[in-house]
């Protein structure tokens, strides 16, 4: 057993501790702007993700490092308020660890959201982008190193990253509720800079439809150990060269956080059905 494994066994067996009843089979990440959504959860643990043992701590401002238990909607639910950057200088693999411990204290299902970048000129700021694909260009994976057995397969099969079943489902959510939702494939770059003109061009050439810095080392990470995935992405302000705004992270938190309504009234009505998919 390797130094990471056994760091993923205390982190597992600190967490099962805490927790009297079985582990929830769904997992949450919140990306910018969702706070509400993890304050009006009925919680029956609570955590600063500092307790945890060789969890990473985000040094990002709004990804605040908190780890909550409970029920949304009546479903049990964890939710992972913040999350990590492979640009704040972290391994790769210690980057995909808070998903790696879910995945071995019991989840079945992760729901993965963050703030873009619009690629497809048809992607306005404040629009809901259900992830269909993604295209890795972070110049890395997460499964870089010794395999480890209980992680999955060496070469794992990645022909549906995002559950189909999840997918139709969010979308037959949004129109029976009249949220609008748009569908399309995320870039991941390595950040920290903002994308320049001519790199957006290139994703666009590619077929990106927006861009983050995080989440696909999640999502690769998640589809190793057998999840299912549903991506959701806040299109939070169009990329660099389609707008002559400048880019911030302040006005990225702001879009995403004027999004959220629509999001947390999707999120909640995925809570009410996503364990009967």
């Amino acid at each position: 057993m390797n130094e990471y494994e056994k760091n993923l066994d205390e982190a597992v067996r600190f967490l099962q501790d805490k927790l009297p009843e079985s582990f929830p089979k769904t997992a949450l990440i919140l990306g910018s702007g969702l706070s509400e959504l993890a304050e009006s959860m009925h919680a029956s643990v609570e955590l600063q993700t500092t307790q945890i043992p060789h969890w990473p701590v985000s040094t990002v401002h709004g990804h605040p490092g908190r780890l909550i238990i409970g029920k949304l909607e009546g479903t049990p639910l964890v939710i992972l308020q913040g999350r990590v950057h492979y640009y704040e200088g972290y391994p790769i693999q210690q980057v995909v660890f808070p998903v790696r411990v879910l995945a071995l204290s019991g989840i079945q299902n992760l729901l993965v959201t963050n703030a873009a970048g619009g690629l497809n000129p048809s992607l306005l700021p404040g629009d809901l982008m259900i992830i269909t694909d993604h295209i890795n260009l972070m110049g890395t994976n997460p499964l870089i190193g010794e395999s480890i057995s209980k992680l999955g397969p060496r070469f794992p099969d990645m022909s549906e990253p995002y559950s189909k079943d999840f997918i139709r489902l969010a979308m037959e959510i949004g129109e029976k509720n009249n949220i609008p939702l748009k569908k399309g494939i995320l870039i991941a770059t390595m950040g920290a800079s903002y994308e320049t003109a001519a790199e957006v061009r290139m994703m666009q050439m590619l077929g990106g439809d927006a861009v983050c810095m995080s989440t696909v080392p999640e999502v690769i990470a998640a589809v190793q150990m057998g999840l299912h995935v549903l991506g959701i992405s806040t299109i939070a302000n169009p990329a660099t060269g389609l707008t002559s705004q400048k880019l911030s992270h302040q006005d990225v938190q702001g879009t995403a956080a004027r999004a959220k309504t629509h999001l947390i009234r999707l999120i909640r009505s995925l809570m009410v059905q996503i364990t009967q998919t």
